[in-house]
């Protein structure tokens, strides 16, 4: 990846979500540059709590923007942001997202300079999220069937990320952003289960089971719905195809899924 840009002042890219999985390797690649911000950040950023948003972005000219739930609030901050001197925003969007889309509206209309990375499934929902809990179990349920799709190395989303947020010639680029081969569940977590020999399955379930099994574990009625729309896009191909953002962005290929694995809390 390019070297950061020598004239950014320490503390000048807001790093919001800094705690989540893009936001902590973003800020660990922009180094003294960054300023993370979440809720249990030094720098306090809530996204519930309005007053923490002046404070937070003051004296930046970058905003790494991870979005919140509701379209609204990410519409009302990016105006702050801008009068407060942000000058260039990079939105964690996601593949699929429509032309209409409110959260990619807000940053587009900013009169900023803007980027959007629309990345696919990360792999490190694996070990850090969403299928944790069930490898740890030994079964991953999901309404996939035996669909495939090119999960994404959230490390290659974070130096892309920064390569926006950085260096010249991204502004007013929509990124579509994946790994370099389209796996199913089965694939996947058969080499999950190579490199840690715990036998981990997996088994196809209905749409609305799944979805009714996020509502118990406490997801909001939307969120599940929108997880279980995403996995079922996989069982019906249209999340297969590949992207070549990492390889503009970045000039080599993405990292594969044994990459990830070598780097994970798997190896």
């Amino acid at each position: 990846m390019s070297a950061i840009n020598p004239s950014m002042a320490d503390g000048s890219v807001l790093v919001l979500g800094a705690t989540g999985k893009t936001g902590r390797r973003v800020t660990g690649l922009l180094g003294p540059v960054a300023r993370p911000a979440s809720r249990s950040s030094a720098t306090r950023f809530d996204w519930s709590e309005p007053a923490t948003w002046e404070p937070a972005v003051a004296g930046t000219t970058a905003v790494y923007v991870v979005p919140p739930e509701n379209p609204a609030l990410l519409a009302e901050f990016v105006p702050l942001a801008v009068r407060s001197g942000v000058t260039g925003l990079v939105l964690l969007s996601m593949r699929g997202a429509p032309d209409d889309d409110p959260f990619e509206a807000a940053v587009m209309s900013s009169g900023a300079g803007w980027t959007v990375l629309r990345p696919t499934w990360f792999m490190q929902n694996f070990d850090e999220d969403l299928f944790a809990e069930p490898v740890r179990h030994g079964e991953v349920a999901v309404p996939a069937g035996q669909g495939v799709h090119p999960f994404i190395d959230v490390a290659d989303i974070a130096e892309v990320a920064v390569a926006a947020l950085t260096r010249d010639g991204h502004a007013g680029q929509t990124y579509e952003l994946s790994g370099p081969e389209a796996l199913s569940f089965t694939e996947m977590l058969a080499r999950i289960t190579a490199v840690t020999g715990k036998p981990v399955r997996y088994t196809d379930v209905g749409p609305d089971e799944f979805a009714a099994s996020l509502r118990g574990l406490g997801y909001p009625d939307e969120i599940a719905d929108l997880v279980t729309m995403l996995l079922v896009r996989i069982r019906t191909g249209e999340e297969a195809h590949l992207s070549d953002g990492v390889q503009r962005v970045l000039g080599r290929e993405p990292r594969t899924f044994a990459d990830y694995l070598g780097s994970s809390s798997f190896a």
